[in-house]
């Protein structure tokens, strides 16, 4: 590899670092990081998409460079839009800047740009290179991919369990597995969601209130897939709902007094058709949030909802926190239950995980890659 190649890739990785400022600001758009380097290799400006409807990484980078950016090299880690939107296409402010060479980590698969802003710079004689840490590019956006191609949210399943693989003991017992570290992982975690998942069995025994403390960029909408509109009027859900909003998937199976009680607390209750286990079909409220525009779902649990999601390969990403304490016993639930898989074949493999240390719990995350 030249010096030139691993020059390129010092500044795409610091244009990955850039984009991930964006993380619970820019959604439903796709976090952005663009870099502008003068022709003796000196960077000149630096920009994300800093919030939705704002200007994008390229414009913010721009804007830093001024007229330096004529003859430079452009990096940036998605490519560049060429439409109108809620701002005016990259692809102009970038020929306009006098931009040499743009270095893009993927191609934006939106049907309203994939393609059309390189083809654009191309025309106008501006050299373009596409792939670079394209890996690494794609994993950056693929909540945003996934919505735009698969219509649905990003599923992030997360859950803490000890070194044995528990979720609780044997009578239900599970606060607290892991430490203050952990937990205030998990917070920063639901202060970028766009939803906080749980199912009924976990709102009714651990009532929790699936808000993040302190407050993140985004204020996650909970929801509690609930097949009879069990969940308790008196709980942290409802009796918070004025401070994050509650949304309950039930079907046609729910009482209507249950259903009406919840709406007049405030509640949004959606019923939605069942699948073969009369509950809340969840390949239904995948569609359901995605018609919502919702890119990053977190489901907390428990085992069985965990389990549901696995069963139907609807957990994008993972985050495990493994506390280094055993509780053993046969009756103990683990984190995912549901169906499970029946050859070793057919095992899910995080892709590239990334390992912390967390005051002496291990957290551990990073995509599932599914077996073909």
């Amino acid at each position: 590899m030249t010096d030139a190649n691993l020059f390129d890739e010092l500044m795409m990785r610091r244009a990955f670092e850039l984009a991930r400022r964006g993380l619970g600001f820019v959604e439903p758009n796709p976090v952005v990081g663009a870099i502008v380097v003068d022709s003796s290799g000196t960077v000149v400006g630096e920009g994300w998409h800093q919030k939705y409807g704002g200007p994008h990484a390229e414009v913010h980078a721009l804007a830093q460079s001024g007229a330096k950016a004529t003859g430079a090299t452009l990096y940036v880690t998605l490519e560049p839009c060429c439409h109108f939107g809620k701002t005016p296409p990259c692809s102009r402010a970038i020929i306009a800047a006098g931009i040499h060479r743009v270095v893009i980590g993927i191609r934006d698969p939106n049907p309203r740009v994939d393609g059309g802003g390189i083809e654009e710079l191309r025309n106008a004689g501006i050299a373009v290179e596409i792939g670079l840490l394209e890996h690494d590019a794609k994993r950056l956006v693929a909540p945003f991919v996934n919505l735009i191609t698969q219509r649905r949210p990003w599923f992030h399943g997360k859950w803490a369990m000890t070194l044995d693989g528990k979720i609780a003991t044997r009578s239900g017992h599970s606060k607290w597995i892991t430490n203050e570290a952990s937990r205030a992982v998990v917070h920063q975690l639901r202060g970028r969601m766009d939803a906080i998942l749980v199912g009924i069995g976990t709102a009714i025994a651990d009532d929790p209130a699936l808000t993040a403390r302190p407050a993140g960029p985004r204020i996650a909408t909970r929801i509690v897939v609930d097949s009879l509109a069990r969940l308790p009027i008196e709980s942290q859900l409802v009796q918070t709902v004025s401070e994050a909003p509650v949304l309950v998937f039930t079907t046609e199976a729910a009482p209507v007094d249950r259903c009406l009680r919840l709406r007049n607390a405030g509640v949004e209750v959606l019923t939605i058709d069942s699948d073969c286990d009369r509950k809340p079909d969840l390949n239904r409220v995948a569609q359901e949030l995605g018609c919502r525009r919702f890119t990053n779902v977190l489901v907390e649990g428990g085992g069985q909802m965990l389990g549901a999601f696995f069963d139907k390969s609807l957990i994008d990403e993972v985050h495990t926190f493994i506390a280094p304490i055993l509780i053993g016993g046969f009756d103990a639930p683990s984190p995912l239950a549901g169906l499970g898989l029946e050859l070793m074949a057919d095992c899910s493999r995080i892709d590239q995980p990334v390992v912390e240390m967390l005051d002496g719990d291990l957290y551990i995350h990073g995509p599932l890659r599914r077996a073909r």
